[in-house]
């Protein structure tokens, strides 16, 4: 009576086990479209990184970019607004962190020397979105010779950073560096 039993209890464990793979299987098809879906799309990828040609910016002069769906502000500064950026008394800053995915220290001070993006301190490349409501600021606008976002009135100076209004933030320094000296890429 034993061997009667045992065929039919290795059967019915078969058939557990055959129905929850297949029940698994099914389960991993319907619900890989929805997890597909929040992949980035081909042209976000496409966008991860760019190269800009900067080589018909003179200084004074700005370029703005559109990097992953938001504009980038490539200025081209004179030593007179490098200058005056960095005579800047930090204290006074609302925001004193440099907010600059660059440098490794993500709490550095925002010196210009840590938001330029070369050592002579004359290029500057900063995400073009105030950082108060997602407005775009207007550049060699405001009371501080850089930024100004007209929505709600927040200055910012020659190196970005906030100076007066609403703004919480500077305006954040992207992944950036020189691949040639006509050429920045960005991410």
């Amino acid at each position: 009576m034993l061997h009667a039993e045992l065929p039919l209890a290795t059967r019915r464990d078969f058939i557990y086990y055959a129905t929850a793979g297949a029940g698994a299987v099914l389960t991993g098809v319907a619900v890989w479209p929805l997890i597909n879906q929040m992949n980035p799309s081909a042209d976000v990828r496409a966008l991860a990184s760019i190269q800009v040609d900067v080589s018909a910016l003179s200084p004074g002069s700005q370029l703005t970019v559109l990097w992953q769906g938001k504009p980038v502000f490539i200025r081209y500064r004179t030593e007179e607004e490098r200058d005056e950026a960095r005579a800047v008394d930090l204290e006074s800053l609302p925001d004193p962190i440099a907010r600059n995915a660059n440098l490794t220290d993500q709490n550095a001070a925002a010196s210009d020397e840590n938001r330029a993006l070369d050592a002579d301190g004359l290029w500057l490349v900063q995400m073009g979105v105030c950082t108060h409501l997602g407005c775009v600021p207007l550049g060699d606008s405001g009371d501080f010779g850089g930024w100004f976002c007209p929505c709600h009135g927040s200055h910012y100076d020659a190196a970005g950073r906030i100076r007066r209004g609403p703004a919480p933030r500077n305006l954040p320094i992207p992944i950036a560096s020189f691949v040639d000296e006509a050429t920045i890429k960005l991410g």
